[in-house]
């Protein structure tokens, strides 16, 4: 006689010892997505990493600890955000020695919205802020206390004067008199960071692209008045992202579609892919703009949400790194203009809106919050993809790809109030 303990979808099943004394988790009744495609399958955890059945039924006749019935719900890699400057009242621009609480705090509630991981982003400072936040902003994993951080991304200050955004013009810098190493003076540190925005067009720029991808670091062009030559010559030298897509750049032309252009270059070196973010929150881009570049180039498109420190809070003014932002509805202003400044939109709010509006499929909208992010971060071996041996992050939707509950490696982090009660949700329409 087998007995079990059933308690909101979770089923506690007798102890087995195999290869492993680590107890084995089983997702049941769940449409996973793996290969590109939904698919009817259970999932299997143990030690935070997704296992492969076949070998442990066969190989250690092993079985399932703890079953989680996921009442037809989809199970889908956690969202990594590239970009996000703030949320929930914090913004990581902050001359403060606190950031690290202020980045913990941030993390514990981006649960909610099913990122498991994410790149907290300086905007355009003055090297004082980055001497002082940097240093405190390290890698770390996700768990019950937080998403993860897979590094910084900074975005700024090397960008163009003329498409500075919401930047202060008074911070912004070049490489001209040395190169390199007016970048490192500038940063005082380049630990822990994963991602740097510059303007290709800058003097020097070349030399400067090239030794940061030397060191890990992925560059991405943005707020840039870079020609197609420019953009193609910066991705030649190794730069492999774009920074929101269409927002301060310029605009396409037909004879010169500029950074724009690069979806469907015919100049990019042979296996590599240029990805793209975009913020899809149905202000900074329209959606005829965004199934333009979708249909482009659809394996390129990295959600983002450009958070700041309004994200999740009431209209009202706030602050962007030095400056004083007015949040109406959901858009973002500089105060006293008309300058977008961010968003308040958040990543599931991002996968819906894309969805919606360019009418691509669920497993193309999750995977431009997922995988394509891993991708561009080169982490697609462990997260982005719920592969066997990948971490299992995971983040359980609705078939409104609304978020019912996260897990991160395999640990339940944050659940809503569906998922708390004992309601079906409904098989998606896959």
């Amino acid at each position: 006689h087998v007995t079990r303990v059933e308690l909101r979808g979770l089923q506690i099943m007798p102890s087995n010892k195999s290869v492993s004394d680590a107890p084995i988790t089983q997702f049941t009744d769940c449409h996973i997505l793996r290969d590109h495609r939904l698919q009817r399958e259970d999932l299997w955890v143990r030690e935070g990493k997704i296992l492969n059945p076949e070998k442990l039924f066969f190989d250690e006749k092993g079985f399932a600890d703890v079953q989680i019935d996921c009442k037809g719900s989809i199970l889908a890699p956690g969202f990594i955000d590239t970009q996000i400057n703030g949320a929930y009242g914090f913004d990581f621009s902050s001359a403060t020695d606190s950031v690290k609480l202020g980045v913990s705090s941030v993390a514990r509630k981006l649960l909610s919205t099913g990122v498991t991981s994410f790149c907290p982003t300086l905007v355009t400072s003055p090297p004082s802020v980055y001497h002082q936040v940097i240093p405190q902003i390290e890698v770390q994993k996700g768990g019950p206390e937080g998403a993860g951080v897979l590094g910084l991304h900074l975005e700024g200050p090397f960008i163009s004067r003329e498409k500075k955004g919401a930047h202060p013009e008074q911070h912004l810098r070049t490489f001209a008199q040395r190169g390199f190493p007016d970048l490192l003076d500038t940063y005082g540190s380049l630990d822990n960071v994963a991602i740097i925005t510059l303007a290709p067009e800058l003097q020097r720029s070349g030399p400067v692209i090239q030794e940061l991808v030397q060191r890990g670091i992925h560059v991405s062009l943005g707020h840039s008045v870079a020609n197609l030559v420019q953009a193609e010559t910066a991705v030649s030298h190794g730069a492999t992202f774009i920074t929101h897509l269409f927002n301060a750049m310029l605009p396409f032309h037909h004879r010169d579609p500029g950074i724009v252009g690069l979806l469907t270059s015919d100049r990019i070196p042979s296996g590599r892919r240029v990805f793209y973010g975009m913020i899809a929150d149905g202000i900074h881009t329209n959606p005829a703009a965004l199934r333009i570049a979708y249909r482009a180039h659809p394996r390129g498109l990295v959600l983002v949400s450009d958070g700041i420190a309004a994200l999740g809070l009431p209209p009202g003014r706030h602050f962007l790194g030095q400056q004083e932002v007015v949040i109406q509805g959901l858009q973002a202003h500089l105060a006293g203009t008309q300058t977008l400044s961010g968003s308040i939109a958040t990543m599931d709010m991002c996968v819906r809106h894309l969805h919606q509006v360019t009418e691509c499929s669920m497993e193309a909208a999750l995977e431009a919050a997922s995988l394509h992010p891993a991708q561009l971060l080169g982490i697609e071996g462990s997260k982005g993809a719920l592969n066997y041996g990948a971490d299992a992050d995971l983040v359980l939707l609705d078939k409104e790809l609304n978020v019912e509950a996260t897990y991160i490696a395999g640990e339940l982090v944050w659940t809503g109030p569906r998922t708390q009660g004992d309601g079906e949700t409904g098989d998606p329409q896959l």
